[in-house]
């Protein structure tokens, strides 16, 4: 196969990711993972890396797409965290009851008819409750965490708003 000057050009670097694109999209996302950050570190949650974090997930996408993300995202970390703040609460920290936990979460999902991407992030969030080591009770870890996420998704889609991603078109790439 001959390759054409115009096939060298893109090959690893779409026409679309150069220029002025790059920078606003760069710009856009830093910011918001700051303003994400420093909103968490006010309200002085102990994990406020996971505001910045939900942010930088969400911000990668329209506002179209950050809406159904975010609501998923949502839905998902607020049940995981309470199926994980009651198992942790009430049973003793044992494989098998993480287990059993991460599965009532899939059915738990199910009856709020939220999809499979919520049900992954509330097992991210059910994850985090039950194993990793704390030293407070249970629900006050499920509550930072669902907090340290709705700050992140809700910075997320003030910026998406204030600051929407553009299609550039290709004169001004």
């Amino acid at each position: 196969m001959i390759e054409t000057r115009t096939e060298k050009a893109e090959i690893g670097k779409p026409a679309s990711w150069t220029g002025l694109p790059v920078l606003l999209h760069s710009s856009r996302t830093a910011v918001s993972a700051l303003v994400s950050v420093l909103v968490a570190r006010l309200f002085h949650l102990p994990e406020a890396y996971w505001a910045p974090i939900t942010t930088l997930v969400i911000t990668q996408s329209s506002l179209g797409a950050a809406l159904t993300v975010s609501w998923q995202r949502f839905v998902g970390t607020a049940l995981g965290a309470v199926v994980g703040a009651i198992a942790a609460s009430y049973f003793e920290p044992h494989v098998l009851v993480f287990a059993c936990s991460v599965f009532f979460l899939g059915l738990v999902c199910s009856l709020f008819r939220s999809d499979q991407a919520s049900y992954r992030f509330g097992g991210i969030t059910l994850a985090i409750v039950m194993l990793v080591p704390r030293a407070g009770p249970a629900w006050q870890i499920a509550f930072h965490r669902f907090a340290e996420v709705s700050i992140g998704i809700g910075v997320a889609l003030a910026l998406t708003v204030v600051w929407p991603e553009r299609v550039h078109t290709a004169a001004e790439r």
